[in-house]
């Protein structure tokens, strides 16, 4: 129970509300629909859009436009938040693609469609068995490795984790403690951090490669993936050595490792529905997507494969298993709309207020979840995934169309006014 001044509530209540039923409604307008890798944000969206469009009538909706005196330049930021973000990405856009026309491309270009034979094999590019010419040369062997690994406990796996940021030592914790040796390898020295998890910290992908991990885990940035893993001494490891990846698209990642890794190694796209901040309470119910895009057939390279997924089984994930293509085109509606509309309202210095409405409580814990992540993350979600243009056009022309619909009403208003009932016509103008 709260006393205020109608006043005070005015203030309080009136943005609040106002910015929650245009988000809901605008969300509304996209016929936004579940889909089998929910995030937790995006089931948020799908709660706040089911309040707004069809439990609260348009008639409300249009009198707290009417009867808040800032609800116009509401509308105003929120616009100008959305162009600034789009401006921001096209910029990013812009430079990605000027740097391949006029700079060095090679280092961070996208990777092309591959073509596959009539078993679904990808065909390799010349360049690509460049890579691959360590499967047949005698490389030298870790004598030591092999035998250490003689005598490692085969229900657990040896993982090295390249890319150990807050997404990598977010995993590595829960391997540790399910009894899984992790290596970790990184740009940036987090020597301290890995000390702490149990994690042995190396200094460069050589020394890492050489210990022979059955498992190596790409926790990279989608933007850096491509040029992490050309970088890797790929002769370093076994032959049928199991890639996985963790990246929130999964096409680019499928195409990338498919071309650039040996016929021998096993790929394995992964996509953990979470992160550091959605599953610090444990992974219960939070969707881990994945694709086994190409697995050897004898029972040991099944076993590690089906061990590692058991990793995310044990915590209690919602296992979900579907193409990348499949995955990409939910996660557009799903990952890309939650990030764009915590983005935009980012913008605006949304705080709390003393009445708080669960709507608004929604929006405010989006923000905070969408501000935790880079925006190379979101850029790479909208660069690397063919759906996104669509979905930003898609929540554009919703925008524009709830703006049309409340001055059409307002228009109508004063039009009445001025031509059918109020006799001093000059007032109403003013």
């Amino acid at each position: 129970m709260m006393e205020m001044s109608c006043a005070e509530h005015h203030n309080y209540a009136a943005a609040s509300q106002f910015i929650t039923l245009t988000v809901g409604r605008v969300l509304g307008a996209l016929k936004l629909e579940s889909t089998p890798i929910n995030t937790t944000g995006y089931e948020a969206l799908l709660g706040l859009v089911e309040n707004t469009s069809s439990g609260d009538s348009f008639d409300l909706y249009y009198e707290l436009f009417m009867h808040h005196e800032n609800a116009l330049e509401i509308l105003e930021r929120l616009g100008l938040a959305f162009d600034a973000l789009k401006n921001q990405l096209f910029g990013y856009l812009h430079q990605f693609v000027g740097n391949q026309l006029f700079g060095n491309g090679n280092a961070d270009k996208v990777a092309a469609p591959l073509q596959e034979d009539q078993n679904g094999t990808a065909l390799v590019s010349s360049s690509t068995s460049k890579a691959m010419g360590w499967q047949n040369a005698a490389q030298p062997q870790d004598h030591k490795a092999q035998i250490s690994d003689r005598f490692v406990d085969k229900s657990r796996l040896k993982i090295a984790i390249v890319g150990f940021g807050n997404f990598g030592q977010f995993l590595a914790k829960t391997m540790v403690r399910q009894g899984h040796l992790v290596l970790a390898y990184s740009r940036s020295d987090y020597p301290n951090v890995a000390q702490k998890l149990g994690v042995s910290y190396f200094s460069n992908a050589e020394d890492l490669f050489e210990n022979r991990p059955e498992v190596v885990l790409i926790c990279t940035s989608i933007l850096s993936t491509e040029k992490v893993l050309r970088s890797l001494p790929l002769q370093r490891l076994k032959k049928n050595t199991l890639f996985v990846d963790v990246l929130s698209v999964k096409e680019f990642p499928r195409n990338l490792l498919l071309q650039n890794l040996p016929l021998d190694c096993d790929i394995l796209c992964t996509h953990p529905m979470f992160g550091p901040e959605s599953g610090k309470n444990g992974w219960n119910g939070l969707p881990f997507v994945y694709d086994k895009v190409r697995v050897g057939g004898d029972e040991s390279r099944v076993s590690r494969c089906n061990k590692f997924l058991d990793i995310f089984a044990r915590e209690g994930c919602k296992m979900v298993e579907m193409s990348c293509a499949e995955h990409d085109m939910h996660a557009a509606e799903s990952q890309f709309i939650t990030h764009t509309v915590g983005r935009v309202l980012g913008k605006l210095g949304l705080k709390s207020t003393a009445v708080d409405t669960n709507g608004y409580k929604t929006l405010l814990s989006l923000v905070e979840t969408t501000a935790g992540d880079s925006f190379d993350l979101y850029y790479g979600l909208f660069l690397y995934n063919m759906n996104a243009m669509e979905q930003l056009k898609m929540l554009d022309m919703a925008f524009e169309s709830l703006k049309k619909q409340l001055f059409r009403r307002l228009h109508g208003v004063i039009h009445n006014q001025i031509f059918e009932e109020t006799p001093d016509k000059s007032q109403v103008m003013q």
